[in-house]
């Protein structure tokens, strides 16, 4: 079965949670029979064609971006040519070019999406753009949404349940690197023993403001490792508080980002807003056994932190309710570490990449079934 991933970005070029997830995928369902390429847009699409971790990433040139949507003539034109070989087109929601390029191109391949998130930022262009929403989630075969959450929350997915599935996002631990212990003893050098960690991209909807407002008055090392647009005005913000106890890492490479992982104390996830779907780094800790403190935002987060099991989900926007947290933690090492124990246990039983490439596979039969297609048909290419 040969299945085509579109969307705007992927994790050649981008570090984002909905590119590590089409890349873990392509990965995982290939254990299931599914042979995965990606049709993404590039500011610099050359070569064209890459063969990225076993699998094919075709690359056409972003023309301009706007409300973080990119926009490309030459994409249209390609999604029309290769979705003609592919048995199951694949989409990422939200991507308003996305849902334009499968009209203008009359797709009527079998279709996937997942939905990674509401639109949450863009409130006035999202009313421009909602009859174009709802005519693209009614035309697809089926919709994925990344946690039970989600889908109790999400107003726009409640008109769509009777063609939703939950589907969790998971992750393979084997891809990630191991650290030599040449790396660990550097970190232990550097950053010393206990400290909370965050890693993440540094933006509006993160939170971080909050961590440092609750970082206040305490002397926790917490330890921030990403870039992002308010990177400058978070470090101008934690110098106007007087943060001693903070350490901004900026990006830093797998290895040293797992060795981080794996000696940090807790995982410190404050993102308030909607638009943080699910949390890919916040899973990330779980599955490196780590206690996780998050808010509770009606999303995946709250679906991968179970509060009172893997750690503690506290009010949004609430630098006092995230600093009881801290200190309960660290106050309670044999809590915190017993909640790490039981947060990888959750990570084994619903949240590796084999359970997910699984479930899509099952899907994806079950939507070629739907419309006719046989396994023979899939087989020939058909």
């Amino acid at each position: 079965m040969r299945v085509l991933h579109f969307y705007k970005t992927y994790q050649s070029e981008s570090y984002g949670g909905i590119a590590q997830t089409i890349f873990q995928l392509c990965k995982c369902s290939s254990a299931s029979g599914v042979e995965s390429e990606v049709l993404t847009l590039s500011e610099a699409p050359e070569p064209a064609e890459l063969m990225y971790h076993g699998h094919l990433v075709h690359r056409v040139k972003q023309d301009l971006q706007i409300a973080s949507t990119g926009f490309s003539l030459s994409a249209i034109r390609r999604f029309a040519q290769l979705a003609e070989d592919f048995d199951l087109v694949h989409y990422h929601f939200p991507w308003p070019f996305m849902d334009l390029a499968h009209f203008v191109t009359r797709m009527n391949k079998p279709s996937v999406v997942t939905y990674h998130s509401d639109i949450v930022r863009y409130k006035v262009l999202l009313q421009l753009y909602r009859p174009l929403m709802h005519r693209f989630l009614s035309s697809v075969d089926a919709i994925v949404a990344t946690s039970p959450n989600y889908l109790q929350t999400s107003s726009v997915l409640a008109g769509y349940k009777e063609k939703t599935q939950v589907i969790p996002i998971g992750l393979d631990k084997s891809s990630y690197p191991t650290p030599s212990e040449a790396v660990m003893e550097q970190w232990r050098q550097r950053i010393g023993g206990r400290f909370f960690l965050f890693v993440g991209a540094i933006r509006y909807y993160k939170g971080l403001h909050i961590l440092l407002d609750a970082a206040h008055g305490t002397d926790y090392p917490i330890v921030i490792v990403g870039a992002g647009p308010i990177e400058k005005e978070l470090k101008r913000h934690a110098a106007e508080l007087g943060l001693n106890n903070v350490i901004f890492l900026g990006i830093v490479n797998d290895e040293d980002k797992v060795a981080l992982l794996r000696q940090c104390y807790a995982l410190v996830f404050p993102s308030h807003l909607r638009s943080e779907a699910f949390g890919i780094s916040l899973l990330e800790g779980a599955m490196y056994g780590k206690p996780m403190i998050s808010s509770e935002i009606g999303t995946g987060t709250s679906y991968i932190n179970n509060h009172g099991e893997t750690g503690l989900v506290v009010p949004p926007s609430d630098p006092a309710a995230f600093r009881v947290a801290m200190q309960q933690l660290w106050n309670n090492p044999e809590q915190a570490q017993a909640m790490g124990v039981r947060a990888q246990a959750r990570y084994q039983k619903l949240f590796t990449a084999r359970v997910m490439g699984e479930s899509y596979a099952t899907l994806y039969r079950d939507v070629l079934a739907m419309r006719g297609v046989t396994e023979q048909q899939v087989s020939l290419g058909a």
